[in-house]
């Protein structure tokens, strides 16, 4: 049972697309997407420095452009897909409810009407780790900032105005840290409510599909089996929570044994190792890891028709998702 996964902005960096770009057809693939973005996707992914990938208007275009690229080279077709944040525009490509073309011009619009949206306020997020999940949420509410990722594996992030959140730097949750994040602003909260409108707008000229395999959303944990479903979800999210422990939760109500997170993966593998003990994982970093993604799949597989066999288990990360 194989999910593949797609992380949400914070998780590119530098020079991090090169590798894939080396192989055949990739750049002529990566071409057409940055067309559609109105972006030069290649030299963001290969050349750009950390702040200029760091703008929303790029990291959103640039991560969904480097998922479908890895997830084509991997070629395996999964039981389940999801995604964090804008992972979930790549999941919904890989599910079969957008093409990568209309998935591209998507994206590069939300990525564009969530900078605009977070300029208008000095907003910002920070990640809680640790702490009773419970309480961290009572704490953030009475300060007046949003959960707006519940990660699971002990990690919740805060969102809301500059203000909100050095008052939460200065009074932190009973046996919790807290850390800022570099990111442009309040994403999954009210302050985005502008760009909800913008994509709204934009829906209707998207073709849809109903999903050709589950799609695991991030409003509830549910799989999603209606394709107007799917993108009225995508289009909320942007001023809604991510409930990424509800996604973990429904891998393994239904026995997931085996994540992939596509490029630039690493994050949702690190919560899956401490919220999933036993299921295997991998990180799709460069094409490097291609081979060794497959092996996994067939020694999950292998392990799966063995029921007597006792999973390795994964040792413990602590990641940071924005």
């Amino acid at each position: 049972m194989l999910v593949l996964v797609a992380p949400g902005q914070g998780a590119q960096t530098p020079g991090f697309l090169a590798p894939w770009l080396e192989l055949p057809g990739a750049a002529d693939r990566l071409a057409g997407w940055s067309a559609a973005a109105e972006l030069d996707l290649a030299r963001f992914g290969t050349k750009a420095d950390a702040d200029e990938i760091r703008d929303t208007k790029v990291a959103q275009p640039l991560l969904v452009a480097a998922g479908l690229l890895s997830a084509g080279e991997l070629g395996l077709t999964p039981d389940l897909v999801a995604g964090h944040s804008v992972g979930e525009i790549t999941a919904a490509v890989l599910a079969g409810v957008l093409s990568a073309q209309d998935a591209m011009t998507f994206v590069a619009a939300r990525g564009r009407a969530m900078a605009d949206a977070a300029a208008v306020t000095a907003t910002g997020m920070s990640a809680v780790l640790g702490g009773d999940p419970d309480a961290v949420v009572a704490h953030l509410t009475g300060l007046g900032l949003t959960p707006a990722n519940v990660n699971g594996a002990g990690q919740i992030v805060a969102a809301g105005t500059l203000e909100q959140l050095a008052a939460l730097a200065a009074d932190k949750p009973e046996k919790a840290r807290v850390i800022p994040l570099k990111v442009a602003g309040a994403f999954h909260t009210a302050h985005m409510a502008p760009a909800v409108a913008t994509l709204e707008a934009l829906a209707p000229s998207l073709t849809v599909s109903d999903p050709a395999l589950p799609y695991v959303s991030n409003a509830d944990g549910q799989a999603v089996g209606n394709g107007a479903d799917v993108v009225r979800r995508l289009v909320a999210q942007v001023s809604n929570p991510v409930r990424w422990d509800l996604c973990m939760e429904t891998f393994k109500e239904r026995g997931v044994t085996a994540i992939i997170e596509v490029s630039p993966g690493g994050t949702l593998v690190g919560l899956a190792k401490r919220a999933l003990p036993g299921v295997r994982t991998l990180a799709l970093k460069t094409p490097d890891d291609l081979d060794a993604a497959r092996a996994l799949v067939a020694e999950a597989a292998a392990e799966a028709a063995a029921p007597d066999a006792v999973p390795e288990a994964s040792p413990e990360q602590e990641p940071l998702q924005r």
